[in-house]
């Protein structure tokens, strides 16, 4: 597969951007962990933005207090929730059974 070629500013642009959606993922898990933002309004967050909506489930339930990587992993096995899937690939009926699990 060929690189598409890109002038250094489309380069830059597509690094800032990247960088930009790193840093709201981050924030958002820390929001998590500490409390101030809950799992479905994090869910509602993904039904409206793009960025939310592509980030990887494990990560999510692992950053919620009490639950840690290897709990997460036990949850998501149990509800048959693949460890790379993405909160937009998360059907209603996937969505309930996490909220119910961490409830």
């Amino acid at each position: 597969m060929a690189v598409p070629k890109s002038t250094p500013e489309q380069r830059e642009a597509a690094l800032a951007k990247a960088a930009a959606a790193r840093r709201l993922r981050a924030e958002l898990k820390e929001l998590l962990k500490t409390g101030t933002l809950t799992l479905p309004k994090l869910f509602e967050r993904a039904d409206a933005d793009e960025l939310v909506a592509g980030m990887k489930v494990y990560s999510l339930v692992a950053s919620v207090p009490g639950v840690g990587k290897v709990k997460a992993g036990r949850i998501m096995q149990e509800i048959g929730i693949a460890d790379n899937r993405r909160i937009r690939g998360l059907s209603d009926r996937q969505r309930q059974a996490l909220l119910d699990a961490l409830s």
